[in-house]
């Protein structure tokens, strides 16, 4: 099915469906999609006023002369009222187009309930239209604010009514008419909704504007509109904009620090950003806590059940849940494991998370798509069988956890005596290695934003000159940086290597050797070898380092992809982006005061690294941006004399 919600189909004095916003574009599209192009589509339309023969006929008259005012040809136009009830379940299985047509929502919620119509509409794949009272009546829960003269002031008139369940959205029509409407002496909006609106959330905007709700999609307001919750309006699309009605659980948004940008860009989306940590609320930034529509403090994040129940009262809460995400490596089975117990089918569930997790898994994924990697073989065939392969590829080579993120737990060993003795080192683990061929090369990521159709809406590529193993285990800065544009044979195998993994939705950063030298059975110099995949976002200030490089907002890219599965924010002027990671442990030639004059100009970011981050990005991060490639080495070494 796909829904329309209107609160009329025209704008004022319009005689057709108007094509602002995409309105009728997005119609015809639909019906197109049921009918195909041979035939013309039979229309249903479901009085609100079942035994008034009078404004029966009327709104007959007028839908009909609209619809073919807006270029719409059709089969038949019939309209469902008391006359033929009887028929309404034969009227409904024949109909491509149903529009439940506008006039008091009481009188037209007792006859759909009367008609069984809601049971009629399950499963239906037609295109169902509501205007103003047909809006209202398609909630599960109906806000039927009053109408008539005498119902403000009824102690008896239920403003609230079961309706059609086809949607969570209580509708308020015609803004521009009942903005400053009084009835019963009492005015529209502020003495009767904005009381009624505590504990719920309506929505209002001008004719012209509409909700848009697609098969197995979030509802997506078109046009310029306001939200009323909490007794106040505030407005949240303007024209030719959207608003999408989603949930989105987001883990962990307070860690990296950074993150709330990411839920920034959601909330401004119209998504519903309902965060779950492990901190007391107060104790999130300022920032943070007003992008989150509702938050849920766990003792513990690692405690499934206790995240579980945080998930389940949100659903409960706030109505099927959308996406479920951290963009967190930390996270990712975590999150797998919540996707696949509340069937949220947007992101990577239970059945592969293997694929992207563990180094073992990922050749297999990595041969699909015929991506060169390095040899493997898994620490549990045991010691033997480890030296006969380095026989066959020769020192050094690279022992690593399975399941493991960044240069954690690497070892380099180079002769068989540094084999021998790792195996020592690790008698009762040693199953939960991979050990590979050691290659040499230039360190480079391809990252990028996939959408659900798995193209890519962005995408960057990083220089990392020093291995993060030797940074980590040398105690050294952590220099890299971002480069002006993506190379296309980076970005060739980078794309393949995300449809052999099946990838879509995902911020992913992946990581590949630029080969040295020729290599057999690998490449030729200045070919990429696959590494890793890492389905999340890189790692630090890195996607701040994109922004800055790219003259965009990452955070914002990856809500729009969210919330309307297409990017819409633009690039602007390239640059080349720096970052070095000084220690705290170390001496330095020039000191932070020195660097703060010296590249003020071009300063970007200078930061304090978290402590858990530290030890692969340095304690005191320094980020600049500049328009030539030669500035980028001169500043390496400046920072690190």
């Amino acid at each position: 099915m796909t829904l329309f919600l209107t609160g009329s189909p025209t704008r004022f004095g319009e005689p057709s469906f108007t094509e602002d916003n995409g309105f009728l574009a997005e119609v015809k599209a639909a019906l197109a999609a049921v009918t195909g192009p041979d035939r013309l589509p039979r229309v249903l339309l479901v009085s609100a006023a079942p035994d008034d023969k009078g404004f029966t006929s009327f709104v007959k008259k007028g839908m009909t002369k609209c619809i073919h005012s807006s270029g719409i040809r059709t089969a038949e136009i019939v309209m469902l009222d008391r006359t033929n009830a009887a028929q309404a379940p034969e009227l409904v299985k024949k109909a491509d187009w149903v529009i439940l047509c506008g006039g008091h929502v009481p009188t037209q919620n007792k006859f759909i309930h009367e008609i069984g119509l809601k049971g009629l509409l399950e499963d239906y794949k037609g295109v169902v239209i509501g205007c103003s009272a047909g809006s209202m009546n398609c909630a599960d829960e109906v806000y039927s604010h009053p109408e008539l003269p005498g119902e403000a002031v009824d102690p008896h008139y239920q403003r609230w009514l079961k309706g059609l369940g086809l949607t969570h959205i209580q509708l308020i029509p015609h803004f521009e008419q009942v903005r400053y409407a009084t009835l019963d002496g009492l005015r529209m909006f502020e003495d009767i909704v904005y009381p009624d609106s505590w504990g719920h959330r309506f929505y209002t905007f001008r004719d012209g504007g509409y909700v848009i709700q697609k098969e197995g999609k979030p509802a997506e307001l078109r046009g310029e509109a306001f939200e009323i919750t909490r007794g106040a309006m505030h407005r949240i699309s303007e024209e030719n904009k959207s608003y999408s009605f989603m949930n989105l659980v987001f883990i962990s948004p307070h860690f990296p620090h950074t993150y709330w940008h990411f839920c920034a860009g959601a909330k401004a989306n119209g998504v519903n950003v309902l965060g779950i940590a492990d901190t007391d609320y107060w104790n999130l930034p300022l920032e943070l806590r007003s992008s989150l529509s509702d938050y849920y403090q766990v003792h513990n994040l690692e405690n499934y059940d206790e995240v579980y129940r945080a998930v389940a009262w949100f659903a409960h809460k706030w109505g099927k849940i959308d996406w479920i995400e951290s963009n967190n490596e930390y996270w990712l089975e975590q999150d797998a494991r919540l996707r696949t117990d509340f069937n949220v089918t947007t992101g990577i569930k239970n059945d592969h998370i293997a694929a992207i997790k563990n180094k073992s898994e990922m050749k297999k994924y990595y041969a699909l798509g015929g991506i060169p990697t390095a040899r493997q073989i898994k620490g549990s065939e045991g010691e033997a069988k480890v030296k006969a392969f380095a026989k066959k590829t020769g020192y050094p080579i690279i022992a690593k956890p399975d399941n493991g993120v960044g240069a954690s737990g690497t070892t380099k060993m180079c002769s068989e005596a540094d084999l021998h003795q790792w195996f020592q080192e690790h008698p009762d683990n040693f199953g939960l290695y991979v050990i590979e061929e050691f290659i040499t090369g230039l360190l480079v990521s391809y990252d990028a934003i996939y959408n659900t159709k798995g193209e890519p809406i962005f995408e960057n590529n990083s220089v990392f000159p020093t291995p993060v193993m030797d940074i980590v285990h040398g105690n050294l800065e952590s220099c890299y940086w971002i480069n002006q544009t993506v190379p296309a044979k980076l970005a060739a195998i980078g794309r393949r290597t995300v449809k052999a993994f099946g990838i879509t939705g995902r911020f992913v950063h992946l990581e590949f050797f630029q080969l040295d030298r020729d290599r057999e059975g690998l490449g030729k110099k200045g070919d990429y070898v696959g590494l890793e995949v890492n389905m999340r976002p890189p790692g630090g200030f890195t996607p701040d380092m994109m922004n800055f490089a790219h003259s965009t907002d990452v955070f914002q890219i990856w809500a729009d992809m969210v919330a309307f599965d297409e990017r819409r924010k633009p690039e602007g002027e390239p640059y080349y982006c720096a970052y070095v990671g000084r220690r705290d442990s170390r001496s330095y030639k020039h000191s932070h005061q020195e660097v703060l004059e010296r590249y003020g100009s071009v300063m970007c970011m200078s930061e304090r690294m978290p402590e858990a981050l530290a030890d692969a990005l340095g304690d005191q991060v320094y980020i600049v941006r500049f328009k030539e490639k030669k500035d980028i080495d001169v500043f390496f070494k400046f920072l690190t004399e």
